[in-house]
């Protein structure tokens, strides 16, 4: 099958379309032909060698760790039929022709391949954050930083539908699409702490950084570290900031949650831009470069 790999770590030309041997279902797996996989922060940087202690590849390495396709087998235990379309977890990478997926939901009809692609990291990663932070509730205003990009986009929304005032930060260009999800815009920088707490003046309860900058203001704005999280900056735990990521942990109420969300009109994902296997190496630079609104996708 073919399949994007890297050989070694380094630049996005390490990509490649590779011809591989094709993955099988293990017990409480399923594989699926995929139709879409989705690109991520954490692939760029699993690829430059970054974090090559705490996440070492296995080469070749199969890029991505979300997709949706067709289920087309199904391992012993797996709650899953052949012919089902799912979205979900990928283990060993995600942008191949076939994926084993771990973790999975049943795909909405209302979202395109793309969208289902798109989904995983950001819904599971937005409610982790949530649960992390204690809940989010209806009374409660939370600040999401770097709101606009593919995890902020679907943290947004989910906040949103549990009823809490969101103010997200993000670029100015931005500041129509965060309104059009349901945010209060504001720009991140000099100045981040002054203008929420105009918009706020009775407090901000929690803060989710999806930046990885900001963190002393998030920490000014919520009167306490442990009322901000962070998926982006690894070094904040030593401020008492709340750091989570990896499969380890997962909520996966969260996909339930953000595929009903879909179903009913309530929340979509916005995809920046679609891309081919061969144009791996792009994707993965237009990743590393930010100011991403929405996802990024590859397809087959």
């Amino acid at each position: 099958m073919k399949a994007v790999v890297y050989e070694e770590y380094g630049d996005p030309e390490v990509l490649h379309v590779a011809d591989i041997e094709e993955p099988h279902a293990g017990p409480g797996e399923i594989r699926i032909a995929v139709r879409a996989a989705g690109v991520n922060p954490i692939d760029f940087k699993q690829r430059s060698g970054v974090m090559r202690e705490m996440m070492p590849a296995d080469f070749p390495q199969i890029d991505g760790r979300e997709a949706a396709g067709v289920v087309d087998e199904v391992g012993e235990g797996a709650s899953a039929s052949v012919g089902d379309e799912v979205l979900g977890f990928a283990v060993g990478g995600a942008d191949a022709e076939h994926a084993i997926l771990d973790d999975f939901v049943a795909k909405p009809a209302a979202a395109s391949w793309e969208a289902a692609a798109g989904l995983p990291v950001a819904a599971e990663t937005s409610a982790r954050v949530f649960e992390v932070l204690g809940g989010l509730s209806a009374d409660q205003t939370i600040v999401i930083n770097g709101a606009a990009g593919g995890v902020g986009a679907i943290a947004v929304q989910l906040a949103v539908a549990r009823g809490a005032r969101v103010i997200g930060t993000a670029s100015e260009r931005n500041h129509d699409f965060l309104r059009s999800l349901g945010a209060e815009p504001t720009t991140y920088g000099d100045g981040m702490v002054e203008r929420i707490r105009a918009l706020a003046p009775e407090g901000v309860d929690l803060a989710f950084d999806t930046a990885g900058q900001g963190i002393p203001e998030l920490i000014e704005l919520t009167g306490d570290a442990a009322k901000v999280a962070t998926i982006a900056n690894f070094q904040a735990g030593s401020l008492g900031v709340k750091v989570t990521g990896g499969a380890a942990g997962r909520v996966l109420g969260g996909l339930t949650e953000a595929t009903a969300l879909i179903e009913s009109g309530r929340l979509k994902v916005p995809i920046e831009r679609t891309f081919s296997f061969a144009e791996a190496p792009e994707a993965h630079r237009a990743s590393e470069a930010g100011h991403v609104r929405g996802k990024l996708v590859l397809v087959p």
